[in-house]
């Protein structure tokens, strides 16, 4: 009897105690053809395109997304995450891996939503690029991230013009500049700033998310000036991850005919103004979230290949793209139903 109490008080103990990680499972899925609950509660188009012809679509470019349960606030408890470690389509994962030290939900849920934003711009930079549409772009701050060597050296409303003397058109620009200089180095920027140009000199350290990715710690967003309007309406979801959807959303319904031939697609990954397509976090949860949806294609960004292979759900053939003309010649061959066979997929090794 003593051992039956002892086995049931800790099993209770399991379901109050926190556990410091957090759960990552398949979100909502969202068509970028079709319509959603706007900030207001009103169904809309998820895209909509002023301003220059707009076609019909069919079918589904579907953008997915995760769910994460557990923040520095609310910590999911042992048992949670017991339960959550017996299923293939949940990922437990270190607290500190989505919350740095001192970072709270507030924080995370206002940087995804610039993270969104910047994506939103991108996309449509990426979808015009693609089709030979000019337009003109630069770079603002928005905030410093605190800790980061930018911190006490640019202003949010600061433009980048420069960084290491190349004109930087975008956040893609900026990026590579970063990563080329490496962590431990620096870079010359030169940012307008109130109609005043300032030369800074930035350290590049490590990212406190992957301890690997070389940053500056700054949050910024292009300013594209498009030749015609195009709105995404989507409330409550964060991040960067569904740029390429957004693009290729733009691009069939600017374009004549089905872009996906009106079969069922779904796919990730970020996306830069040149049409390079980046990596994202929870590619399994995004695969078992395509599947649950209907979608029998996925897009996958060639470098989340390897956390993808040997667990593509049944019913699933994913396409590893690189670019957004990757992705476009993928959306052809599956239109068309000619040369399938022969899109690389992460499944196949």
């Amino acid at each position: 009897m003593t051992l039956l109490t002892l086995s049931v008080v800790g099993t209770l103990g399991l379901a109050v105690v926190p556990a410091p990680y957090v759960i990552e499972m398949p979100g909502p899925v969202y068509n970028t053809l079709g319509s959603t609950t706007d900030a207001d509660g009103k169904d809309t188009p998820l895209i909509t395109v002023s301003g220059t012809a707009t076609y019909p679509t069919d079918g589904e470019l579907s953008m997915l997304t995760v769910y994460v349960t557990g923040s520095p606030e609310a910590h999911p408890t042992w048992f949670e995450v017991a339960a959550a470690w017996m299923r293939p389509d949940y990922a437990v994962l270190p607290m500190e891996l989505f919350y740095p030290a001192g970072t709270t939900r507030t924080d995370s849920v206002n940087a995804a939503k610039i993270q969104m934003d910047n994506s939103q711009q991108e996309a449509i930079a990426a979808a015009l690029t693609n089709q030979g549409i000019p337009f003109e772009s630069e770079i603002v701050v928005a905030e410093a991230t605190p800790g980061y060597p930018a911190e006490k050296l640019v202003e949010p409303g600061d433009i980048v013009k420069t960084a290491d003397g190349v004109a930087i058109n975008n956040v893609s620009d900026l990026r590579a500049i970063i990563k080329t200089a490496g962590i431990g180095n620096s870079i010359e920027l030169v940012v307008e700033r109130k109609g005043e140009t300032v030369a800074l000199t930035v350290g590049i350290v490590a990212s406190d998310h992957d301890g690997e990715t070389p940053v500056i710690g700054i949050l910024c967003g292009g300013t594209y000036r498009f030749p015609f309007d195009v709105n995404i309406s989507l409330a409550d979801v964060g991040g960067s991850s569904a740029g390429m959807m957004f693009a290729l959303g733009i691009i069939d319904t600017i374009t004549p005919g089905l872009l996906n031939g009106g079969e069922n697609v779904a796919g990730t990954g970020e996306i830069s103004a040149d049409g390079l397509v980046g990596p994202i976090g929870g590619i399994v949860q995004k695969a078992f979230g395509a599947r649950n949806s209907g979608a029998t294609w996925m897009l996958v960004p060639a470098e989340n290949c390897a956390a993808l292979f040997g667990r593509v759900p049944d019913g699933l053939r994913d396409v590893s793209v690189s670019t957004l003309d990757d992705a476009m010649a993928a959306l052809l061959a599956i239109s068309t139903q000619s040369g399938t066979e022969a899109l690389p997929h992460c499944s196949a090794g």
